[in-house]
């Protein structure tokens, strides 16, 4: 094959992406970091931070739509790396809107699409936010044991909510909750449906609010649902599709998933992204250090130990990264994972992103176990990767699923 007819490939990312990226590490490094410290210890959202991303939008609907469209599929995922390159709690609190305006874009027709994802955003002048609600108590990993119920009243066209959501982000301050709820019990996964709860609905209350190891910037609640009545409108894809559905699953025909899942399918390179940041943050942090840190007369990073330790550091830092741009590529290309590209993009980055900031803190020694240097901070943040939005040993299962075709338990 003659040079000018072999396939082109290439890892160069196009100049709007590098445009949004290096704009987006700008505001991580001015306004996220320097704050980063101070919303860690008050344990409570930085309305001034959001407020200040709004003004230059990127707390925003369209920065959002606009990564999320970005032909590569590299937008969000390189965005949101120099985001939480700044920091993870603070990144959360600009980010967390994202993962229900994703559930409206992955579920909702265009009017609800419409509707609803503007004001989940706000304006400038008047910043709103969203939370999605899909764990509950004891339903984390096992989306299928969701027990929040919701009946439909056929004679008001409304839906009636009633249960108890956890580990929601924004939970009980948000404007808007996207809620996932069981139609039809007996169903499991395949009869649950989701829906919009507007602002100012009664029923709605914050249960909760969790003092967290890490990403404390972000605030997580329980967010309790009693006799909450939405209009029939406010059910994603609406009634119609939802009785498909149902139909499918009573003749036990196969179904083409259900609305928790896909959102969390199209969010896991994101996840993985966001881990790849606070992976980053740390290394370079480390990597300085040890340039200037001198014990017995030289840098420490002129011994063997920390110079190998941080080898493996970068390098699993760019594996990680590079999992993470193949799955969001695919997922814009509308490529199946067939063999859960997203679940390993997400598995590698979050586990990465703790081996990274664990050593982080070793290469620094007492001084990394200390709360004057933000190593100890990404450290606490880095865990929380392994666990939300499918925990590292769901992934596995999914992958173990995907590569062997079994049934794998």
């Amino acid at each position: 094959m003659s040079e000018a007819t072999a396939p082109a490939f290439s890892l160069e990312l196009s100049q709007d992406v590098r445009d949004v990226r290096d704009w987006t590490h700008g505001f991580a490094a001015d306004v996220i970091r320097p704050a980063a410290a101070e919303w860690d210890e008050r344990e409570e959202t930085p309305w001034p931070i959001l407020q200040e991303a709004a003004k230059i939008g990127l707390y925003s609907l369209d920065f959002f739509a606009n990564q999320w469209l970005e032909p590569s599929g590299l937008g969000v995922p390189v965005a949101f790396e120099e985001i939480y390159w700044g920091d993870p709690g603070i990144g959360l609190a600009v980010t967390g809107t994202g993962l229900a305006a994703v559930s409206v874009a992955a579920n909702g027709t265009q009017e609800q699409v419409l509707e609803w994802t503007p004001q989940m955003f706000g304006t400038a002048d008047d910043v709103k936010l969203a939370a999605f609600c899909s764990s509950e108590p004891d339903a984390g990993s096992d989306v299928a044991a969701i027990r929040t119920r919701a009946v439909y009243d056929q004679a008001k066209d409304e839906w009636v909510l009633n249960g108890t959501k956890t580990w929601a982000t924004n939970g009980g301050i948000a404007d808007i909750h996207v809620v996932v709820a069981s139609v039809e019990p007996g169903f499991g996964s395949r009869g649950q449906a989701t829906f919009i709860v507007p602002p100012g609905t009664p029923g709605l209350s914050q249960g909760q609010k969790f003092a967290k190891h890490g990403i404390r910037a972000s605030h997580t609640a329980e967010v309790v649902l009693e006799d909450v009545r939405v209009p029939g409108a406010c059910l994603l894809g609406g009634k119609e599709k939802l009785d498909e559905r149902l139909a499918r699953a009573r003749e036990g025909k196969h179904s083409k998933g259900q609305a928790a899942m896909k959102t969390f399918e199209a969010s896991r390179p994101t996840v993985g992204a966001m881990a790849v940041g606070c992976a980053r943050a740390a290394y370079e942090y480390a990597l300085e250090y040890a340039t200037r840190r001198e014990q017995f007369g030289r840098p420490i990073g002129d011994n063997q130990g920390v110079a190998f330790l941080l080898a493996d550091m970068a390098t699993r830092i760019d594996a990680a990264r590079l999992l993470v741009w193949r799955a969001a590529w695919m997922a814009r290309n509308d490529k199946d994972f067939d063999h859960a590209q997203g679940s390993m993009s997400k598995l590698y980055a979050s586990e990465t992103a703790t081996f990274v900031t664990q050593n982080a803190v070793r290469i620094l020694g007492g001084n990394g176990y200390t709360r004057e240097y933000p190593v100890e901070r990404w450290h606490r943040d880095a865990t929380i990767f392994t666990i939300f939005e499918g925990a590292s040993e769901i992934q596995k299962l999914i992958i173990g699923r995907a590569i062997t075709g079994l049934p794998v338990r």
